[in-house]
């Protein structure tokens, strides 16, 4: 006969609770604050060294970014993404393009700016004494007046022609032409100096920066369209366009302006290739990047062995807790759980830092030396998620070895 026993009341319930209690997200972040809590100094010299890498990375990116810029200005400020259109020379009869072809070049979708020059084929001298075929190679051109916009020209001295001037009998002396014409610098409240413009005088109001990139303005004397056509004869048709579009398409806008502004023939129309200069720009940013990559990539790894040789460090000091807990009924994952999430809140903490040590001293450091502050967005939000990352990668190790401490073992440790 088998005798049938009835399990006690609450067994069921023992061994129901014998089983590993889940821990919520709160606590195993309460319990990874715990070892930061306790050791406050070594913590803080942990996420001093994260930190220190994260600064690194967002000095060693922002800094150059920031020197990169100044330059790009500079080299934009020359003009890099300016074509010139004109006809082919020595061509007889001269190819006259429109009158309206400033305008046309203007609607192509990419062009910023467009503007003219026109040769009037006069003469210049500096005095009625001087030998009427002496130009001491210098142009007369008539000149629109939103000239400078479109080959980012500056007055040096004096102001440019406009509305008020371009009818007139007033010039404007490109560099070298002030120059040869001994006209170094127009001084306020004194009488502007004359020069003789086939014959008649015109007043000088102007003398303009050099121009690397338009050596053709800077050995040129400049009238007013209006001017040039009431004074000179001027036919109204302008030899050079002066284009800018943006960088990206000057390639583009170079292929269909011969078409635009001369569509009978284009191929009676030259246009300009893109300036050296824009080609150095988009090599000196291609240089840059790849330099950026480097240099974050050394700081981050910097920053991960100092975070795996804490946590390596932690779990050495830590192994009669890891004892204790394992005694207590921890199971190998919450003591993974554990440190991994103290070595990524370390690195947080640190990265959080960095970030804002590193934008700082970036903001500084441009100030400093007039450069626009360039803070790259991929640097800052790199931060702190390339320091938690960071977290993680250091701490999976560290977290496996101190799971597999069997709670003897741990005890036992001196």
């Amino acid at each position: 006969m088998i005798e049938v026993t009835a399990a006690p009341a609450g067994a069921a319930d023992v061994r129901a609770g014998s089983r590993p209690v889940r821990l919520a997200p709160a606590d195993v972040l309460r319990l990874g604050l715990l070892g930061i809590h306790t050791r406050k100094v070594r913590a803080a010299l942990s996420a001093l060294g994260i930190a220190i890498g994260i600064a690194t990375m967002i000095v060693v990116t922002g800094i150059p970014a920031s020197s990169q810029q100044a330059l790009m200005n500079q080299l934009a400020a020359l003009g890099t993404n300016m074509l010139r259109a004109q006809p082919v020379p020595d061509r007889n009869p001269p190819v006259l393009l429109p009158e309206e072809a400033v305008g046309m070049a203007s609607r192509i979708g990419p062009v910023t700016r467009a503007s003219a020059v026109a040769n009037t084929h006069a003469v210049v001298r500096r005095s009625d004494l001087v030998d009427p075929n002496d130009s001491s190679g210098l142009s007369v051109l008539a000149s629109r007046a939103d000239l400078l916009d479109a080959i980012n020209g500056k007055v040096r001295s004096g102001r440019f022609l406009g509305p008020a001037t371009e009818k007139f009998p007033t010039t404007v002396l490109g560099y070298v032409a002030a120059s040869r014409l001994g006209i170094s610098d127009l001084t306020p409240g004194r009488p502007a100096p004359l020069v003789r413009i086939g014959s008649r005088w015109f007043t000088v109001i102007g003398i303009l920066d050099p121009m690397p990139l338009t050596p053709e303005i800077e050995r040129s004397v400049l009238v007013g369209w209006d001017a040039a056509r009431t004074v000179l004869g001027f036919d109204g048709h302008p030899t050079v366009i002066y284009v800018q579009a943006r960088e990206n398409a000057i390639e583009d806008v170079r292929a269909v302006l011969p078409a635009t502004v001369y569509p009978q023939l284009p191929g009676l129309v030259q246009v300009s290739r893109p300036s050296d200069a824009l080609a150095a720009k988009r090599a000196t940013a291609s240089t840059f990047s790849a330099l950026f990559l480097g240099l974050a990539g050394v700081a981050l790894l910097v920053g991960g062995i100092g975070v795996a040789n804490t946590m390596f460090i932690s779990v050495l000091e830590r192994r009669r807790e890891i004892g204790l807990r394992r005694a207590l009924g921890a199971n190998r994952g919450q003591i993974r759980g554990q440190f991994l999430t103290e070595s990524v809140v370390l690195s947080a903490l640190g990265g959080a830092a960095g970030t804002v040590l590193g934008v700082l001293a970036t903001v500084g450091y441009a100030g400093y030396h007039g450069w626009p502050p360039v803070i790259p967005a991929a640097a800052v939000a790199g931060g702190i998620g390339g320091a938690m990352l960071v977290g993680v990668v250091a701490g999976v190790h560290p977290s496996i070895r101190a799971a597999r401490l069997t709670p003897t073992e741990a005890l036992a440790a001196p």
